[in-house]
């Protein structure tokens, strides 16, 4: 009797978790409008007292309807509770109006990915991102970075550089322990790294390595903060077999870019890599294998982030397993000495050298 019981409570829990999954695109949104037109910003301030269905309608300059249906729709998320007619918020609806990753992460689906996400399907049945054509005409995102309508740009690069900054101050020291003189960051995007690479070493020399346009943004920024003599740019397309990368570095630094190509592209890039060291560099890696996650929530996030590459960023790439990464190495003729997890949220360093 009790394993029917059991069974039976499991299969509620199932059920309801199944219901939260069906309806979840639009409560997703019923969240993001709660936030943006100031609701839930107004509950916070008053968390104790809370708020009625008329209330929030008239702080939020909406109508009563409207209010009605998003806090029906965030008390059955738990984002709200309601007592005696008044709406208080939850401890997740905290989360949803001022925790900065889930912001970033709400901002970034929004923008970037939800109407795109409607074509997952054809992207992975085509191995091409058919939902990037509701952002611009370009074959991936990374050609159309510097032509992305403004609040999407702003979503996209949030997302990219939360997760990338907050692991620089720990990975720095580790590359910075053999003392490179010249350093290739691969996918340099808008110059952060290079920025803290020169603010970290007074005689490093950096080359960023990326496409045109984002090149235009590192630039700018390097130049703006006193690095130009120290920062060089080299413009090239990765995707293309043909382009070489420069050679004679101490160190070449790849952080969250080979998550963006397909594996045979990435073997490529790698044995690119090893003819661009000088004798004993070392190639540096920088990722978040959903493997390596610190704990479930992230793992989501990450797992999450695949189906962005699939239906949006290129069709054909998505966040590896570490032993994918390691495989690939090896077959590029290097050897790990190095490895360490949990820089950041979730980021692993790989450190490698090419085998003797």
């Amino acid at each position: 009797m009790s394993d029917t019981n059991d069974f039976n409570r499991d299969s509620v829990a199932a059920r309801a978790a199944a219901q939260a999954l069906a309806f979840g695109p639009l409560v997703f949104q019923a969240a993001r409008v709660l936030r943006d037109s100031g609701a839930l910003s107004e509950l916070m301030k008053r968390r104790d007292t809370g708020a009625t269905d008329v209330e929030v309608a008239e702080f939020a300059q909406m109508s009563l309807y409207s209010a009605r249906v998003l806090l029906e729709a965030a008390l059955v998320a738990g984002m709200l509770e309601l007592e005696d007619g008044r709406y208080r918020i939850t401890l997740m609806g905290r989360m949803v109006q001022r925790d900065r990753m889930t912001r970033i992460n709400m901002d970034f689906v929004h923008d970037v990915c939800y109407q795109a996400g409607f074509h997952l399907e054809a992207s992975l049945r085509e191995g091409r991102p058919a939902g990037l054509a509701e952002l611009g005409p370009w074959p991936t995102i990374y050609e159309g970075l510097s032509e992305l309508p403004e609040q999407t740009r702003k979503s996209w690069f949030a997302f990219d550089h939360y997760y990338s900054d907050a692991s620089f101050g720990s990975a720095l020291p580790k590359v910075f322990a053999a003392r490179p003189a010249k350093l290739l960051d691969v996918g340099g995007n808008t110059g952060k790294w290079a920025l803290a690479c020169c603010q970290h070493d007074p005689d490093v020399q950096v080359t960023i390595m990326d496409l045109p346009g984002q090149l235009d943004d590192a630039r700018r920024v390097t130049a703006d903060a006193g690095y130009s003599e120290r920062v060089m740019l080299h413009a090239g397309n990765l995707l293309d077999a043909r382009t070489a990368m420069p050679t004679g570095f101490d160190a070449v630094w790849m952080s969250q870019f080979l998550d963006c190509f397909s594996e045979p592209e990435i073997l490529q890039i790698l044995r690119r890599a090893a003819d661009a060291l000088a004798p004993e560099g070392r190639l540096h890696i920088m990722e978040t294998f959903w493997d390596r996650q610190p704990n479930a929530t992230a793992r989501y996030c990450v797992v999450g982030t695949s189906l962005y590459f699939a239906a949006v960023a290129n069709g054909n790439s998505k966040m590896y397993h570490s032993e994918r990464l390691f495989d690939l190495l090896s077959q590029a003729g290097f050897e790990v000495v190095e490895e360490t997890d949990g820089l950041g949220f979730g980021h692993t360093l790989l450190t490698s050298r090419l085998r003797k």
